[in-house]
């Protein structure tokens, strides 16, 4: 209903800022990563996302339009509310979150506190998909490294070496050089098991 604001900055905290516009002035839950964008001038253009519920209208603003596209795919999954979703965009930047998602980093996600292993793990499956959509990344770069991991790490595994233990040092090497072949993986993660 309510997509942007272009007003004055009446007031700016790290929660929340209020713009006027035309006499009326509206208050907006902000993440911090918008507090730190929003510029101390006195007309500001604003993105908004509107979220109604029985007993509230809330809404939220945005530096950016790309932040309000991550928060609103992040509201879309199931245990994943607009607190949740603010405090997700206030530890992690738009392209953190991005990122995560897109390369199924459940420890990132779960860095962000009041989010448990299987609300991460529910938010990457549900919206895998829709994130590369949504930044046009080249998803076929990011299943490359994907692929390649588990391939080196299926064949550690037939070579007699735990998961746990193999995915530890795989993630170390790929750390170090994300373009290597599957081949130069297990060589590396080999020298280190």
């Amino acid at each position: 209903m309510i997509t942007h604001l272009r007003g004055k900055l009446v007031e700016k905290n790290p929660t929340y800022a209020i713009v006027e516009c035309n006499g009326v002035g509206y208050f907006l839950n902000i993440s911090l990563h918008t507090f730190s964008l929003l510029t101390d001038e006195e007309n500001i253009f604003i993105y908004t996302d509107l979220l109604v519920k029985e007993d509230s209208h809330t809404l939220f603003g945005f530096a950016e339009r790309a932040e309000r596209e991550v928060f609103r795919l992040l509201i879309s999954v199931s245990g994943v509310g607009a607190s949740t979703a603010r405090t997700m965009l206030s530890s992690l930047s738009p392209s953190d979150v991005r990122d995560a998602i897109a390369n199924g980093d459940v420890p990132t996600i779960q860095s962000v506190k009041g989010i448990g292993a299987k609300t991460a793990q529910r938010v990457i499956l549900d919206l895998k998909d829709k994130i590369l959509k949504v930044y046009d990344m080249g998803e076929v770069s990011q299943q490359s490294n994907n692929t390649n991991k588990e391939e080196a790490l299926s064949a550690l595994e037939v070579l007699g070496f735990t998961r746990k233990q193999s995915e530890k040092v795989v993630d170390k090497v790929l750390s170090q050089d994300t373009s290597l072949s599957v081949e130069n993986i297990i060589k590396q993660a080999l020298k280190n098991l």
